[in-house]
């Protein structure tokens, strides 16, 4: 179900906005969002304008497909940018991957989406999946602020302590984990943007 309108909302061309933002990120076309998610891609197309307001279980489809949090389209995170530019620590998105132990705070805006910074924190036990197979092109990096971190590059496995710090091409196979019994705090940097 959804609503029509002859003009955007505020509401629904900010949630357009954020949207489109999150597609371009993504590196997603309208039909392969329309693909993943079943909506039709006129309807895509009016609700990133905001000519459309989506049903609450078409945007769960929508953010599912564009693998974001649907909070994110609510929270203040985009609003408490301060001119696209800053991001304070209390405005920083969440996503916590429960089951993987570990969460990630994004530090940086989604004005910049050729770049991004997050702090990672992996509780004991904690580990990613493999990464990097359908990556696109660019970097990642970071560095070791506590805890000892376990990084595969290729099948090649390091352990990285405070302050040690670490880079590759993000279309390497790889994977990370937490060493030890003490959780581990990593800044990691992405070209470009994944979330």
């Amino acid at each position: 179900m959804l609503t029509n309108t002859k003009e955007p909302t505020h509401q629904s061309a900010a949630i357009g906005q954020k949207l489109r933002l999150r597609r371009k990120i993504r590196g997603f076309s309208l039909q392969r969002v329309a693909e993943r998610s079943g909506v039709s891609i006129g309807l895509l197309s009016e609700i990133e304008r905001g000519l459309a307001t989506p049903s609450p279980q078409t945007l769960k489809q929508i953010c599912r497909a564009l693998e974001m949090p649907i909070q994110w389209l609510f929270d203040n995170g985009g609003a408490a940018t301060e001119d696209g530019v800053v991001v304070r620590a209390a405005a920083r998105r969440h996503l916590d991957f429960g089951a993987k132990g570990m969460r990630k705070e994004l530090m940086t805006p989604d004005t910049v989406p050729g770049i991004q910074m997050m702090r990672i924190v992996i509780q004991p036990g904690g580990r990613s999946g493999p990464l990097g197979l359908d990556a696109p092109e660019g970097a990642k990096c970071g560095t070791v602020l506590a805890g000892r971190f376990g990084l595969s590059i290729d099948g090649r496995e390091y352990e990285l302590a405070s302050g040690d710090s670490f880079a590759f091409d993000a279309r390497v196979l790889h994977r990370f984990w937490c060493i030890g019994s003490v959780p581990c705090e990593v800044i990691w940097v992405v070209t470009p943007a994944v979330y």
